[in-house]
């Protein structure tokens, strides 16, 4: 076989790890911060903008609310931080939000949660990506032309990333989301000290003029209020990762993931704040359609992102500043998608052992991490991303439903989960803990289920109901594969007597040789077929060419076999059809009676042989294996070119141990030759 597709994957994943590294992959605080907070963090970067471009609507006298928007959002943000590390110590497994709800209030809401983190997580990927995007193409032209195709490219580049090793990811992405947090806190640091000292710091749309769409008054405005507050919400996307990642982290987990949970928290708060401050200062507009809302512009004006004009203002004669702002926040925007692409795959394992998701995303790949859920994320992200054209005021209306769903129902569960321990503690310094804990999960749920409510109410026909359908179905989509294992597992428990004489000998083995051609793989089935001892065995050929089978009837006869010949006709040249008939004949209608069918295939080194051979075999095996009552033998008879595909592998670089073991020759030592006698 080719070696191509293997080392195309170790170029790009390298070397496989063993089961046994896998405590080596555990993750420091300093490691674990950019992988999980990178969601949190980047969201301080376009949170600002859909604050202003929200209140835009209503024209430059609503921006006197953004701060204290800004306000209302870091506080939320801080209480579900408070909240989830109550999260982490109680339930350090890693089912977060999922295994709270779970426990605490049953299956339904916690396939409930699961779903809408599953959507929260994909629309992660799509808008942050979307999001990095458009940062990087206020510096280079050619990125904002071409958005779709490069989130594509970034998409692709960090599954890769990924696919590589949760710590390998983390080290290639500590230095750029440090690198953001630096230059974030550098920026406001130093803008707010030239605003302090007098120094007039002007964006570069300070200048123009922003006209109000519609003249918005009473109940109007309040809605706009709460709709800009659920946009700006968006900020605390992320929050939910730790809690879901705590396993990843080094011992002790639970203490280490809630001082990372808090770090993230204090960080993200403070540079939202920050930005929404220079903002103001810096006479920011910013508009949801600039070319109708803005005037005084110069011709073929481009709106670019608040930071990048932030930037430009604090650091107007230092241009390498303004751009690193700009490139370190499109980096760190696209860098956040990696916080799904370890969240995603976690949950898409946990809920895969529950059997509410395909087993295949339970397992671990060659680098354990888990590959396929990783990979079923980025598809899903890049169906967004293409549909939706990369653009984030599309992709952030479905945005924050899922996430504030989760916040929610967490919540409610670790209320209950309070109300279990104190119904069993009796000592007082515990109680007294426990209640702390429990007013803290309080204000959380009354927090996070007033926003979710102002998101439901403000969102929905904005797109939020398309994140709702998208939940809906995964949360039947997960309910119907539980009931398919639950069937197949009840199935096979079944003892009735037609079960029950599957497991016990059978009565009467007819074995049945099929015979194509008179050659040396047809020797070797006869053989095999001889040394299993059946009761009865006779060759069997399908007649679909009259001359080839009475050259075949009259060769067999020469060679005087024992084992009789069976000519089964077939008018219309098939050969499935008529072998399966004569199967069922033969096995007749005792449960006890086994038919065991050898086939003769060969063993080929390149694809493109495989496409030459063994087609009709494929396809009679595919038929035979669903007669009950029927085994399907493959007698391999390997060709010159398997030879030397297995050379090559022999040849190949030995894993560490691996000679040592057995598993290859030694090195100098030509691979042994087997015997086809």
């Amino acid at each position: 076989m080719s070696k191509f597709p293997t080392v195309l994957k170790r170029l790009v994943l390298g070397r496989p790890f063993r089961s046994d590294r896998l405590a080596h992959t555990l993750l420091p605080k300093r490691i674990a911060l950019p992988i999980f907070a990178s969601d949190a963090l980047s969201s301080v970067a376009y949170a600002p903008e859909e604050i202003f471009l929200t209140l835009s609507v209503a024209g430059l006298s609503a921006y006197a609310f953004a701060p204290w928007i800004g306000v209302a959002v870091a506080v939320v943000m801080l209480v579900v931080v408070a909240s989830y590390r109550q999260n982490v110590h109680a339930y350090p497994s890693g089912g977060g939000d999922y295994e709270v709800a779970n426990t605490n209030l049953g299956g339904r809401f916690g396939l409930t949660v699961a779903s809408a983190l599953l959507v929260d997580y994909v629309l992660t990927v799509a808008v942050s990506t979307s999001s990095g995007v458009a940062n990087i193409g206020s510096a280079v032209p050619w990125v904002a032309q071409n958005k779709v195709l490069a989130a594509i490219i970034i998409v692709a580049v960090l599954t890769a990333l990924n696919l590589r090793g949760v710590r390998e990811s983390g080290k290639a992405f500590a230095i750029p989301t440090y690198g953001f947090i630096i230059g974030i806190f550098g920026m406001v640091i130093w803008g707010l000290f030239e605003a302090a000292t007098g120094t007039e710091l002007r964006a570069e749309s300070a200048g123009f003029e922003l006209h109000a769409e519609a003249s918005l008054t009473g109940f109007a405005f309040v809605f706009l209020i709460l709709r800009t507050f659920s946009s700006g919400a968006a900020a605390l996307t992320g929050v939910e990762a730790i809690s879901n990642g705590v396993p990843a982290f080094r011992k002790p987990k639970s203490k280490n993931a809630a001082t990372t949970l808090l770090l993230m928290g204090v960080l993200a708060v403070t540079m939202l704040v920050g930005i929404i401050t220079l903002a103001i200062i810096t006479d920011v507009k910013f508009a949801e359609h600039p070319e109708t809302q803005l005037s005084g512009t110069p011709a073929g004006y481009e709106q670019k992102t608040i930071v990048a004009q932030i930037a430009h203002a604090v650091f107007p004669s230092f241009p390498p500043a303004f751009y690193y702002i700009s490139f370190s926040t499109g980096i760190i925007l696209l860098l956040a998608a990696n916080t799904a692409f370890n969240g995603f795959p976690v949950l898409g394992s946990i809920l895969a052992q529950d059997r509410y998701l395909p087993r295949q995303l339970h397992t671990r790949g060659d680098r354990l991490a888990f590959s396929n859920g990783i990979l079923f994320l980025a598809a899903f992200a890049l169906v967004l991303i293409v549909a939706f054209d990369a653009e984030v005021t599309r992709l952030i209306q479905l945005y924050i439903v899922g996430v504030f769903v989760s916040f929610t129902v967490s919540q409610a569960g670790m209320i209950r989960h309070w109300n279990r321990l104190l119904a069993q503690e009796t000592d007082p310094a515990v109680r007294r803990r426990m209640r702390r804990s429990q007013t803290v999960n309080a204000i959380g749920l009354t927090m996070t289920g007033t926003v979710l409510v102002i998101v439901l109410i403000t969102k929905f026909l904005l797109g939020a109901w398309i994140a709702i359908a998208a939940m809906v179905a995964i949360y039947l989509l997960m309910t119907a594969i539980r009931r398919h294992y639950d069937h197949v597992a009840a199935e096979l428990r079944e003892m009735d007597q037609e079960e029950t004489s599957a497991v016990v000998l059978p009565s009467r083995n007819h074995a049945i040789v099929l015979v194509s051609k008179l050659h040396l793989p047809t020797m070797r089935a006869l053989a095999y077929a001889k040394a299993m001892r059946p009761d009865v065995l006779e060759a069997v050929t399908v007649n679909v060419d009259d001359a080839d089978t009475r050259k075949m009837v009259s060769d067999w006869e020469k060679h005087k076999f024992k084992v009789p010949l069976k000519v089964i006709e077939s008018p219309y040249r098939e050969i499935t059809k008529p072998v399966l008939d004569y199967v069922k004949r033969i096995r007749g209608d005792n449960p006890r009676n086994v038919v065991t069918v050898l086939i003769p295939e060969y063993v080929v080194g390149h694809w493109w042989e495989q496409v030459l051979h063994n087609q009709s075999a494929l396809r009679l095996k595919g038929r035979l294996l669903f007669q009950p009552g029927v085994m399907v033998t493959s007698v391999p008879w390997q060709l010159r070119s398997s030879e030397k595909a297995r050379d090559r592998d022999r040849r190949a670089r030995p894993l560490a141990g691996d000679v040592r073991r057995g598993f290859t020759p030694a090195p100098g030592k030509p691979p042994e030759k087997e015997s086809l006698k």
